[in-house]
């Protein structure tokens, strides 16, 4: 499964800093790209189950892609939202099915610093991605 051009932006971006830190202050700006969900999106239909922060997520359909928004109330998990989005939008429901979420989270090197949590939730959105998908 080939990268989509933002994806490849992302991982460039993410692997050319230093450390953490760097990575987290990239990681909020990134959080801040994100397309804001409208009033009436933030529902509970389009919630997030699983996640310990608010999460919510909406699909647009484009045949045979996917294309997706979210949004948080945590500022961090605005920005792992981002960087999930351009790896999965325009994908297949299959590709989205296949998609090896940790690899891809360590591809940036972020994964050593996801908590259990955060690493639950972010699959949670993914696993909610597919059933959207479906």
């Amino acid at each position: 499964m080939s990268l989509p051009a933002a994806a490849m932006q992302a991982r460039e971006a993410f692997t050319a800093c230093a450390g953490w830190e760097q990575r987290a202050r990239l990681l909020m700006q990134w959080g801040e790209r994100l397309e804001p969900l409208q009033e009436a999106e933030r529902n509970e239909h389009n919630r997030v189950q699983g996640c310990e922060s608010l999460v919510w997520l909406v699909a647009d359909q484009r045949t045979p892609a996917m294309a997706f928004r979210a949004t948080s109330d945590a500022r961090l998990l605005r920005g792992l939202l981002a960087v999930l989005l351009v790896r999965v939008n325009g994908l297949s429901a299959a590709e989205l099915a296949t998609l090896d979420l940790p690899a891809w989270f360590n591809e940036l090197g972020l994964g050593r610093q996801l908590s259990p949590s955060r690493s639950n939730g972010l699959n949670a959105v993914l696993q909610r991605m597919i059933a959207l998908a479906d």
